[in-house]
């Protein structure tokens, strides 16, 4: 997500100016992503310059402040966007994934130790935003922290699978390797495929 489209968002709902813009932004995201100014003010720039929002008459408290409501096509562009699913492919970048794959290929590094590291700072993670859920916050902060919850629990199960395929490289030989765990995935897929929503 860009800080454009989510700046268009909350101007889709009303009028707003650079301030009160960052202020809702944290809050709507559940403080996942922090704002200055800034970059607030210059993605307004560049909606007003898409057409994509127009500058309104300020506030009735007097003060004199440029604020900004979505026009109609910033409206449709907003649909646009909600509407399109995120694609997630194997070209996605993930710092995780290169340290690993470039630990593989360094003489002197071993991957495995990169994977044990990671590990531990992931787990870690895990405890830390499962207690901050524990604490019951507030509707857009616990969506967040079920995605991340989630997430942490996806990347040390990613962990130890690739933990796995090295380990049976160093065992086997990369084709042997390979063809072994090959034949668990599809065992795993199919389980997947199989398996009702509800149980899973």
């Amino acid at each position: 997500m860009g800080v454009k489209d989510g700046l268009l968002a909350l101007l889709a709902a009303g009028p707003g100016y650079g301030y009160q813009l960052k202020v809702d932004f944290e809050e709507a995201i559940g403080g996942a992503w922090s704002l200055n100014v800034g970059q607030v003010y210059t993605s307004l720039q560049r909606l007003e310059r898409d057409g994509l929002v127009a500058e309104v008459e300020g506030g009735d408290d007097g003060e004199e402040r440029r604020s900004y409501a979505a026009t109609a096509a910033g409206r449709e562009h907003l649909a646009t966007w909600l509407a399109t699913p995120v694609e997630r492919t194997i070209e996605s970048r993930d710092e995780v994934a290169m340290k690993i794959l470039l630990a593989a290929t360094s003489p002197g590094h071993d991957p495995l130790q990169v994977i044990a590291s990671q590990r531990t700072a992931t787990m870690t993670a895990l405890q830390d935003h499962t207690r901050r859920k524990a604490r019951r916050p507030g509707l857009a902060e616990a969506i967040h922290l079920d995605r991340v919850i989630l997430s942490c629990r996806a990347e040390l199960d990613w962990l130890d699978l690739a933990e796995q395929r090295l380990e049976a490289v160093r065992r086997n030989g990369h084709h042997a390797a390979a063809d072994q765990l090959d034949r668990s995935d599809h065992t795993d897929a199919t389980d997947i495929t199989s398996t009702p929503q509800g149980d899973r």
